[in-house]
């Protein structure tokens, strides 16, 4: 589990095919990794196969070759990198499982006073679930949404999170891992069964509280 909260910048130092999946060396100044360890890669939860002099190493499946950015990222190219949230550690983010939802586009990009407002687009899929005000990651990076269309929404970068992280570097058509708010996907989900079932007249009253909390 992670917060969206970026700790260093990466590097990945090189990609390796292994079948249809690869294995990734990551160069980072994190300290005392740990074997086996979660590591949030540009919003990715990867595992640490093996400790280098400058890094670690991880395997990748075919899945997140296909279904994120890592599989397309130049070698050279800088990564987010966040360890796993440790129990009574701060929530200064939102709840971020690094199970990346699909993949977005950086739309358009523009400077208010010092920051740097960026919209992202994405598909029908993943649209319903991002609500103004509401939290998503890009990237790895916990972002408020401060509005949303039924293809785009769209965040401000504070010059803190520009210092930390590489998301205002990204150019128009740049693509980006988008993981919506894990209370949103279950809402969803709860939501599609209990319009479905037979005993759908008994869940109104719970219907009714999520609307009034705004996630319908």
């Amino acid at each position: 589990m992670f917060t969206g909260l970026v700790e260093t910048r990466g590097v990945l130092a090189a990609r390796t095919s292994r079948g249809r999946g690869a294995r990734v060396t990551i160069a980072t100044g994190l300290p005392e990794l740990v074997l086996g360890e979660s590591i949030a890669t540009d919003g990715v939860c990867i595992t640490v196969e093996r400790i280098t002099a400058s890094g670690f190493e991880a395997d990748l499946s075919f899945e997140t070759l296909e279904k994120t950015t890592l599989g397309e990222l130049p070698v050279g190219g800088g990564v987010n990198l966040e360890r796993a949230l440790p129990v009574g550690g701060r929530l200064g983010g939102h709840i971020v499982s690094g199970h990346v939802d699909g993949l977005g586009t950086v739309d358009a990009k523009s400077l208010v006073d010092g920051s740097v407002k960026v919209t992202f687009a994405v598909g029908p899929e993943l649209a319903p679930f991002v609500a103004p005000k509401g939290s998503v990651a890009v990237n790895g990076v916990s972002l408020t949404v401060n509005g949303a269309s039924d293809r785009t929404f769209d965040v401000v970068l504070v010059p803190h999170t520009q210092s930390v992280t590489k998301l205002h570097e990204l150019p128009v058509g740049a693509r980006v891992n988008v993981e919506v708010d894990v209370l949103a996907r279950y809402c969803a989900r709860l939501l599609a069964f209990s319009t479905t079932a037979p005993a759908a007249a008994r869940d109104a009253a719970w219907l009714e509280r999520l609307r009034a909390a705004g996630y319908m």
